[in-house]
């Protein structure tokens, strides 16, 4: 029964700890969070400092292995990904805003864009 209460305990703060984790942007006229639409953290954030747009490298299905060009150009269509930076004001760190497959996919924070 004690190994039980155990199991159920490390898998609620391993959830709790999942949940944690995912960044949020605060800004003027809402919170951007993953998932988000560029519409819908324009919308919150307005414009960015910065934004690059880039085509990101596709990998095999379950690998760390990159597709070869020559086969992804011809096959697999490349990853379109936009990064965009906001400069959060004084005393605070800049966050990069990264979008993919039509959403906001991660949010980081540091003193430098990555």
């Amino acid at each position: 029964m004690k190994q039980t209460r155990t199991v159920l305990v490390a898998a609620a703060l391993t959830g709790l700890s999942s949940v944690a984790s995912a960044d949020s942007l605060r800004c003027t006229r809402g919170i951007a969070a993953e998932g988000d639409t560029r519409m819908s953290v324009y919308y919150k954030c307005g414009e960015p400092l910065l934004k690059d747009s880039y085509c990101a490298p596709v990998y095999y299905t379950g690998s760390t292995w990159v597709v070869p060009p020559a086969i992804a150009s011809a096959f697999v269509p490349c990853l379109l990904t936009e990064d965009w930076l906001y400069d959060r004001g004084p005393g605070n760190l800049l966050a990069t805003v990264r979008f993919s497959s039509g959403g906001v996919q991660s949010i980081t924070y540091g003193r430098t864009p990555r």
